[in-house]
């Protein structure tokens, strides 16, 4: 083989070598994973007080993510929290109190710490004419007013009994509700004359009930806090959905319908 014809044929070779490792990088390349879309069902466990809300976080939630079916379940948190050390799968839960996630937390069913999300401050509902001319929580207490309350066991239960010891009053409630939606659905329909629910209810409600706002409420605000849980069988959109809860975009959503700043 003379000179040149060696030189054509060692080009061959360095050229196809070449070509052959761009073909091998460009399989690695092709075969590496992609980040994995979110997918599957996530089961959210939350404070009744939040219904509103979390269907429209929940929404977009699933717009962003079309591969995610939000699954809410709201009620009373103490009733959700007791589900949840019971062995319920839940990949998230919110609630309306710290005390209240604490169950879920010393239990060991929470998924790193807690995160506060939300503030809420409570108010009296009454029917739009206010016929009793309530003005104060002074009067929820007067011989003559059906009251409700939730119970106090309950978050927005406790709250409303350390807004009546500051306030140094002893309410007579008719009714004592498991969630504050109950509360809230009582007066709406006429069966009490005055209900003690969150501001963010009030607003909900709409021309449905009258808010009365009442000094001893500042001293009573419930935090909410949301954990992913162990119980639940997604995790990685468990925690995403969380993200977004307390994510700029989810404060909007939370302050938009009422709720303070956490």
């Amino acid at each position: 083989m003379n000179r040149h014809a060696f030189a054509v044929l060692v080009t061959t070779v360095v050229v196809a070598g070449d070509l052959t490792g761009c073909s091998s990088s460009k399989r690695i390349s092709a075969a590496a994973p992609a980040s994995a879309a979110l997918s599957g069902t996530v089961v959210v466990f939350a404070a009744s007080s939040l219904k509103a809300t979390f269907t429209t976080l929940a929404t977009n939630f699933e717009h962003a993510h079309p591969g995610v079916k939000i699954v809410p379940s709201y009620g009373g948190s103490d009733t959700l929290a007791a589900q949840i050390t019971q062995g319920a799968p839940v990949d998230v839960f919110a609630a309306a109190s710290t005390t209240t996630m604490g169950t879920v937390t010393t239990a060991g069913d929470g998924v790193g710490t807690p995160q506060v999300f939300a503030k809420n401050e409570l108010e009296i509902a009454v029917s739009p004419s206010n016929p009793d001319h309530i003005a104060s929580l002074a009067d929820v207490t007067k011989s003559g007013v059906k009251l409700a309350l939730c119970a106090a066991t309950v978050p927005c239960g406790t709250a409303a009994t350390k807004a009546f010891t500051a306030a140094k009053l002893t309410p007579h409630p008719v009714t004592l509700e498991q969630d504050v939606a109950s509360v809230l659905t009582k007066v709406e329909l006429g069966e009490v004359d005055a209900g003690i629910v969150y501001q963010t209810d009030v607003k909900s409600a709409g021309s449905k009930v009258l808010g009365v706002n009442f000094a001893e409420a500042a001293g009573a605000i419930n935090t909410y806090p949301i954990v992913a849980v162990k119980t639940g069988k997604n995790p990685t959109a468990a925690q995403a959905f969380v993200n977004y809860v307390v994510s700029a975009a989810g404060q909007q959503i939370l302050q938009a319908a009422g709720f303070q700043q956490p």
